[in-house]
């Protein structure tokens, strides 16, 4: 038969593991007796449970009134759980008198091995119960921090991390930067982003690819942000790619850019590293549209920006040169400067510098191997020139054109081929 101590013993161990407090321990303890008693007995109402964690075990007293011999033989009010004849508690104490209390200790024996197995397993349940709602209320209020974890598993669709108390949190391939490696045992930085219940057990998903992420990192690499100095005022990114970050000072004296990338570099390096060479912009805010739209397409310098507020929409004039740099690696800069100003970008290029690329050719000169309405669709997007076309992507041409990616790849062969030639 397990003793009571037994089992305290091993529940005052499984606290120091699981930083389950004391008193709540006890209180666990003592409802799991009760309801031992209720089950054996109806009503654990003259019952004393007595928890020492100290020593480590747990006593249970019964308590009974003395009634005479004739009481306890002839009355139908008499209750072998709250009464004892008075012959029978003179066994146990000679000197005691009728109407005092007795108090018997009663062994955990007493209760049978099923009674002892059912309260352990109820101990298992209620303290696993509780461990379960301490890991949720602690990340719940974690949402937005960014921790460090172990790689315990890798699996194809997400991976299994486990923090400094053993606890398991998950990191899902979308959550992942498209550059990321690891392999257990590896330190993973990431921001908690969403904690739920699923039928009882936490589930705690973490994210590398969250805008809060990288506005964390930049708190932990800049004083005047965590100080609240300077503000992020916006934050957009295409994970492992690019990012453009808006910051803003209240104090003339900081310039919240500079302060943002550190002497030569030092403070915004480290948060790349960390990103696997995310490429950062850090521009100043502002609550000019067309100069915070500039500022959004850099590097790329704008000639000239004509906006219609009621859609939304920004057109960008540049010099040929800058088109290429204003839509950026693969289309990421100009669909960023949308994200982060609100505005719908569209690029032109500039007219009154088109004349200056001698060897750029209109785009009428080719009337005879591209359809008349498909040169109109490019010249009504400010493309009027070969150069004009070719220097936009495909993705570009796409959306702005209407026209399907096998028309635009014939037109690109074509106009391609003139200065191949």
């Amino acid at each position: 038969m397990e003793s009571a101590a037994n089992l305290i013993e091993s529940f005052a161990l499984f606290k120091e593991d699981k930083n389950i407090d004391r008193a709540t321990l006890m209180s666990i303890i003592e409802d799991v007796f009760r309801s031992m008693l209720v089950k054996k007995f109806g009503s654990d109402k003259n019952f004393d449970i007595i928890v020492n964690p100290d020593k480590g075990d747990v006593e249970i007293f019964k308590n009974r009134v003395i009634v005479d011999d004739e009481f306890a033989e002839d009355s139908f009010d008499y209750d072998e759980n709250k009464h004892i004849s008075y012959s029978d508690a003179k066994k146990i104490e000679p000197d005691f008198e009728i109407g005092e209390e007795v108090s018997e200790k009663l062994p955990l024996e007493a209760f049978g091995r099923r009674a002892v197995l059912s309260v352990r397993q109820n101990l298992v349940q209620k303290i696993l119960e509780l461990q379960k709602s301490d890991i949720y209320n602690k990340y719940k209020e974690k949402v937005g921090e960014v921790i460090t974890a172990e790689v315990y598993q890798v699996w194809k669709k997400e991976i299994l991390l486990v923090d400094d108390e053993g606890n398991e949190l998950l990191l899902p391939k979308s959550e992942q930067i498209p550059s990321d490696f690891f392999k257990k045992g590896d330190a993973v930085k990431a921001v908690v982003s969403k904690v739920e219940l699923k039928n009882g057990s936490p589930i705690i998903i973490v994210s590398r690819t969250s805008p809060v992420f990288l506005e964390r990192l930049f708190e932990n690499e800049v004083p005047e942000i965590f100080d609240g100095l300077i503000t992020i005022k916006n934050i957009v990114r295409e994970p492992g790619e690019r990012a453009k970050v808006a910051v803003e000072s209240y104090d003339d004296r900081i310039d919240p850019v500079g302060a943002c990338v550190g002497m030569k570099g030092s403070r915004i390096h480290g948060i790349v590293r960390e990103l696997k060479n995310e490429n950062i912009d850090v521009i100043n805010f502002t609550q000019n549209i067309p100069l915070y739209i500039q500022r959004s397409l850099s590097p790329a310098k704008i000639t000239t920006i004509k906006l219609d507020d009621d859609t939304k929409r920004a057109q960008v004039y540049l010099k040929p040169d800058q088109i290429s740099l204003a839509i950026g690696k693969g289309g990421y800069n100009i669909k960023l400067a949308g994200k982060l100003t609100g505005y719908e970008i569209d690029v032109y290029r500039d007219s009154d510098t088109a004349g200056i690329e001698n060897e750029d050719v209109d785009l009428e000169e080719f009337a005879d191997e591209i359809e008349s309405d498909i040169i109109d669709k490019l010249k009504a997007i400010g493309c009027d020139t070969a150069k004009a076309v070719i220097e936009l992507n495909d993705e570009e041409l796409l959306r702005r054109t209407g026209l399907d990616i096998e028309t635009i790849n014939h037109v690109r062969s074509i106009l391609e081929s003139e200065f191949e030639d």
